[in-house]
């Protein structure tokens, strides 16, 4: 009797740990990230190696931008689990939006770490574009004096062409934009829009036309195509 009665305790525990992580995915899906949390943190307490808990208060913590927990919680993964590619995509992105707010005497010493764990995510998963974007913008945005570097970033968005087209032609859009070639980079994202035609390539054409070529025309001209699709 004791025995019968000991199991509907633990399934009953079991049962309420359930629905209060299904709970908090549902709050988090809602994007009421506060309230997600603390049902999150609740339900680690319970299971505390519960992977993808932890994996969701990292990704709360990024979008509260408190970069040294989200850093936290990636980096148990990462240890944990070092195979997983996107575990080390999310560790370097933590850290690099650390490394952005911090002075530059500091953010030099992330940098070499950022870019291991990119590339260590890249060589994980030869299919991740989320990586392989984030290697683009950090060869482009880097000096060249500590990386940064051109050809280094058009391999990556080479890799994003093989992978997705849409992507590809943004990637390499998005290179053109920063070094001011407006005009290859309308070609990119003419090529993207005509593929993708959703509201991300939309706005990359729409914004060119805009505020770079500063021509409202064709701006114009592409919003109402873009409305009336």
């Amino acid at each position: 009797m004791k025995f019968i009665q000991i199991f509907l305790l633990l399934l009953s525990l079991s049962v309420f740990s359930q629905s209060t992580f299904e709970l908090a995915e549902k709050l988090y899906g809602q994007k009421k990230f506060n309230e997600a949390e603390k049902l999150f943190s609740e339900y680690l307490k319970s299971q505390p190696n519960h992977a993808k808990t932890i994996e969701y208060l990292g990704d709360i913590a990024g979008h509260q931008k408190k970069w040294d927990v989200a850093i936290t919680n990636y980096k148990r993964l990462k240890i944990s689990y070092p195979k997983n590619a996107n575990y080390w995509y999310k560790y370097g992105g933590a850290l690099g939006m650390k490394a952005k707010e911090s002075n530059k005497f500091k953010a030099l010493g992330m940098i070499d770490e950022v870019e291991k764990s990119f590339l260590t995510a890249a060589k994980l998963n030869s299919k991740h574009i989320e990586t392989r974007w984030a290697l683009v913008m950090l060869y482009i945005e880097l000096p060249a004096i500590i990386g940064g570097s051109e050809k280094k970033a058009q391999k990556y968005a080479d890799e994003l062409m093989t992978l997705s087209k849409v992507d590809g032609y943004l990637a390499k859009g998005y290179i053109d934009v920063y070094f001011s070639r407006y005009a290859k980079a309308e070609i990119h994202y003419k090529k993207a829009h005509e593929i993708g035609n959703s509201k991300t390539t939309f706005e990359k054409l729409y914004d060119l036309y805009l505020n770079k070529l500063k021509d409202k025309a064709k701006a114009n001209k592409l919003k109402e195509q873009f409305e009336n699709k």
